[in-house]
């Protein structure tokens, strides 16, 4: 048995080979990424010896770019010395600060062998080191939400539950839809997949749904949900055309405007028109989003008229000022006055895993302890490129002036920004900056080609270790299935010996082995458990066993219910404790792009970048992000083995494709290669591509042009805005056309050049 982020699974193994993996039995919708899991371990992409980079090698480092160069496979101990000595002159020379490290990405599902965990702790056992925070996915909201209503984080886990939805709410208005193909996965991993089922019995009970996204399939067709598209970046423009509506019509809840929330009377002078001479009625709206003004009026009215949750996707923030959607959500919410209410008021987030809604962990697991990291210079992680090109500038945020690292070392493990990060030829340059790149990794991905040492690591199911998800309810054992291929090694394994190179081996390792370790970790799970009135069986008996499922610790949830009932005995943790829809710290910051209540901004003026087409880019259903591009699985869904991208028949129409035609997609940053999948799921005027392909890069070819189809070779690497310097992806635009010529092979999902150290 295996754990992973997309779920629970069973193994065949033959010849000590892992030849296929299912979903466990008491899944009743098992994700099929597992399929993916065979092919990638055992495939050419498999990085099985310690390599360094040769001009780097060689004492000429910028002789061949990063990312360009080939490698020379070395012994262990030649690696680890190398990356020992690297350690000791950067920290001696520009102290811990000048190394970035801790990664960003999903890792592996593991309690244990965690790969940024062990990196981390590792680290910080020699001085620390500098780190990014917050994520790529909903940054946005980690950032904004606390300045008017409280953590995000928090936020998510206390969701209304689907059930409750299906028993009180008549009608769910879905910003960004609701796709099912993210809620396969969730942090540390999903037990068992209930968000199928659950919106099932929504459907079931009459609730209506309305998808207002340019993606018809963001929501299943069993919903039979009303689609209701918009322009790319007009969803602020949208709920404040519908929140005039509610004002002018005499729909809104004054009452619980008064009594649970702050400032509307500096947002009514906006809404009216009276602070800037424009009105955001729903004539205002239509011009911005493609709606009919009757169609916002419509909509309006409904909301007030039944109980009404709204939810806002994880994408629709992820756009040129994509805060604004956040907070005008809430207000939008809070005007009609059901928060806190069963089946009523908002989520941000539904649909970004599968237990948001559905299920959350009755305590917390044991896990490695990273230690304390004395380096306090954090950057957020959307700006990653921006330090590597600029180290030691300024920068903007949360209101505060701050300064980048001087980043001498960078050291990844577990992630691949060559998969997250915007703009990756721009990406690319940055990363000839530091003096040196360390990447553990399984696959030959572009992030281990942009490194100089590169440690080859053992998957998760080449180990033993326990899976338990963040905010799910499943303890799953993880018996070693296989061992590592070549001479890749388990990380703890690979900190343990680099830490005896250092005299740090006693603090790193407490003087246990990683089986020691699993042990330990489990005791303190068991314990916890019995704090919370759960017995857990002894390790012996729960590796060898099966999944262990706890009860749900708040089977009827209802968000902010507690707030409702009493706002002075539960206020939220803002400056008021109360909703703040005019927020003074958040003026106070004055910041151009972001003012003291929920306002539009128009798109940024990138004309010189951008072409005719709306780029949309968002989470495929064949991998998590880019694990595992190489699997059975991902590129059975390729077409002429790139990355499919969604066109409308008339955008196709027009420019002469078809269905399975080879495409251009380009602007002035970048181009990529992709497959057309010719569709009237996409609004016209938009394409969708999926993210995750390995970037492939030609640098023969114009704009080193991408084989692959990588979305982020065309998305631009301004962010939302100065307050949380968050990544907006979606607000890229590009030109299309048929490709013509011989189609480059796919390079990426083979090794690059390899050479002995005796060559």
């Amino acid at each position: 048995m295996t754990a992973n982020h997309w779920g629970v699974g069973t193994a065949e193994v033959q010849d000590g080979r892992i030849v296929s993996i299912d979903g466990h039995h008491d899944d009743p919708d098992p994700s099929p990424i597992n399929g993916n899991v065979a092919d990638s371990l055992n495939g050419r992409a498999r990085i099985l010896r310690p390599a360094i980079r040769k001009s780097w090698l060689d004492g000429n480092p910028t002789a061949v770019a990063r990312g360009r160069d080939a490698f020379v496979e070395v012994s262990w101990d030649r690696a680890l010395d190398l990356v020992a000595d690297e350690l000791n002159r950067v920290r001696s020379t520009h102290g811990n600060e000048g190394i970035f490290a801790g990664s960003y990405g999903w890792s592996s599902a593991g309690r244990f062998h965690h790969a940024q965990s062990q990196l981390k702790r590792f680290l910080n056992t020699i001085g620390g080191f500098s780190y990014s925070e917050g994520n790529y996915s909903y940054n946005a909201a980690l950032v904004m939400m606390p300045y008017i209503v409280g953590p995000f984080r928090q936020h998510i886990a206390q969701a209304t539950r689907w059930t409750v939805i299906a028993e009180h709410s008549e009608l769910v208005v879905m910003f960004g839809g609701m796709a099912m193909r993210n809620t396969q996965v969730s942090d540390g991993g999903v037990g068992t997949h209930r968000m199928r089922d659950n919106l099932r019995k929504c459907a079931d009970a009459g609730v209506k749904f309305v998808n207002i996204s340019p993606l018809r399939t963001d929501t299943d067709a069993f919903l039979e949900a009303e689609w209701k598209p918009v322009h790319p970046g007009s969803d602020t423009a949208l709920m404040l055309g519908l929140s005039y509506v509610l004002w002018s019509e005499g729909l809104m809840d004054e009452a619980f405007l008064a009594r649970y929330s702050v400032g509307f009377d500096q947002f009514e002078k906006y809404l009216s028109g009276d602070a800037d001479g424009t009105p955001k009625t729903p004539e205002w709206a239509a011009t911005h989003t493609g709606w009919a003004a009757d169609d916002v009026t419509d909509l309006a009215r409904k909301m007030a008229a039944n109980r009404c949750m709204i939810s806002v996707a994880a994408g629709v923030q992820r756009t040129d000022y994509g805060e604004q959607a956040l907070w005008m959500a809430v207000t939008l919410a809070a005007m009609l006055g059901q928060i806190g209410l069963p089946g009523g008021g908002y989520t941000i987030g539904y649909g970004v895993n599968a237990n948001v809604g559905n299920m959350e962990r009755l305590f917390r697991w044991g896990t490695l302890p990273q230690g304390k990291n004395p380096v306090a210079n954090v950057i957020p992680v959307a700006m990653i490129g921006e330090m590597l090109r600029n180290p030691r500038g300024n920068y903007t945020y949360k209101g505060e002036t701050r300064q980048f690292p001087d980043a001498r070392l960078v050291w990844w493990a577990g992630g691949n920004p060559f998969h997250h990060h915007q703009d990756l030829l721009r990406l690319h340059h940055a990363f000839q900056s530091p003096e040196t790149v360390i990447v553990n990794d399984l696959n030959w991905t572009s992030m281990a080609r942009h490194a100089d040492i590169v440690l080859p690591v053992a998957a998760a199911q080449e180990r033993d270790d326990f899976g338990a998800g963040k905010s799910d309810n499943a303890l799953v054992p993880m018996q070693k299935l296989a061992d590592p291929p070549g001479e890749a090694r388990v990380e703890f394994e690979i900190f343990h010996d680099l830490a005896a190179r250092l005299g740090t081996e006693e603090l790193f390792a407490e003087g246990r082995s990683a089986d020691e370790w699993l042990r330990h970790i489990w005791e303190e799970t068991r314990e916890v458990g019995q704090r919370n009135g759960v017995a857990l069986p002894d390790w012996e008996t729960f590796h060898a066993g099966d999944v262990i499922k706890l009860p749900d610790p708040s089977p009827h949830q209802v968000f902010l219910s507690d707030f409702r009932a009493d706002p002075v005995a539960h206020p939220l943790p803002t400056p008021s404790g109360l909703i703040e829809i005019y927020s003074e710290t958040l003026a106070g910051f004055g910041l151009p792009d972001c003012k003291g209540h929920a306002s539009y901004f128009a798109p940024r003026d990138l004309s010189a970048d951008e072409g005719e087409l709306f780029l949309l880019s968002g989470q495929p259903k064949t991998r998590l992000h880019s694990q595992l591009d190489n699997g059975a699985y991902s590129l059975s869904r390729k077409i002429k083995g790139r990355e499919p991208v969604l066109i409308h028949p008339y955008d196709a129409e027009v420019r002469g494709i078809s269905d399975g035609d080879v495409v251009e997609l380009f602007n002035a940053r970048g181009r990529c290669l992709a497959g057309a999948r010719v569709t009237d799921e996409v609004l016209e005027g938009c394409v969708f591509l999926w993210t995750g392909a390995w970037w492939d890069p030609d640098f023969d070819a114009p704009q080193a042009r991408d084989r692959h189809g990588n979305p982020n070779a065309l998305t631009h690497d301004e962010r939302t805005s100065n307050l949380s310097q968050s990544p907006a992806s979606h607000s890229a635009r590009v030109s299309l056309r048929r490709f013509e010529g011989t189609v480059p092979e796919i390079t990426v999902h083979a090794p690059p050049v390899l050479y002995s150290e005796t060559d």
